[in-house]
Formats: structure tokens, sequence, C-alpha cells
């Protein structure tokens, strides 16, 4: 398995397919890579030689922030959309959907399995 950028590309697959599994990059970004590194795009990640893996990976160091520094980065976003209390920076701090999305009868994803509230079952009539 070919080392990129700290992680380990799958063999198997064609080189532009692998390098998606570096966060950060996606399909359309390494095909750009692969194109400045003037690599083929179909042939598989095992077949790379140590100077192509070295070109790759340097380009991706040179003009990409890409795995632990993005991760950071993105977390340093949040915390400063919170410390700023931007709406944006509420909803991250309350745990609901952030980009304005609904949240009466979906959101489960944000909000988390359902907490049931004790009360009434149904209401009787009086006579």
């Amino acid at each position: 398995m070919p080392r990129i950028a700290g992680i380990d590309v799958p063999n198997d697959k064609p080189v532009w397919k692998a390098l998606t599994y570096i966060q950060g990059i996606g399909d359309y970004l390494s095909k750009q890579i692969l194109k400045e590194a003037q690599i083929s795009e179909t042939i598989r990640a095992k077949e790379l030689n140590e100077d192509e893996i070295s070109r790759i990976s340097g380009i991706i160091d040179r003009n990409y922030v890409v795995e632990g520094q993005l991760r950071r980065q993105v977390a340093q976003d949040i915390i400063r959309l919170r410390d700023i209390t931007c709406y944006r920076g509420l909803r991250h701090r309350r745990g609901l959907p952030v980009r304005g999305q609904g949240t009466q009868s979906n959101a489960r994803t944000r909000k988390g399995p359902r907490k049931t509230v004790a009360g009434k079952k149904g209401v009787k009539e009086m006579r």
C-alpha cells in the first residue's frame, strides 16, 4: 500500500480513486493532482513507483490542506463561530442543524434518538 500524506491508500483501486481516501481530496482534486504530476489516472495504486509517489506527496504537501491539519482547521472554525455567538455558532452549541433545515419532523441525525417525555396518553371526556 502506498503511503501518501500519512494515509495508506488502497492498492487495488485506480490512482485517482485511491487518492480520495485522503480527507480533503475528492474526485476532481485527485485528477488535478495527477495531471500536475503527469501520471495516468488509469493505473492502479500498486503500480506506482517511488518517484511517482514522492511527486504526488510533494504536490499535496505544497498546495493543499489535508487530513489532521484540515480537521483542526474545521474544528477551530466551529469554535470561532461558538465564541462570537452568531446564529450558526448557537446551532452548533445546541446540537441542531446549522444550515437552515427544519427540525419539527426530521433532524434525527443531529438531535440524536428521541427523548420521550412522559405525559397524558389521551384526553378523556368528562360527563
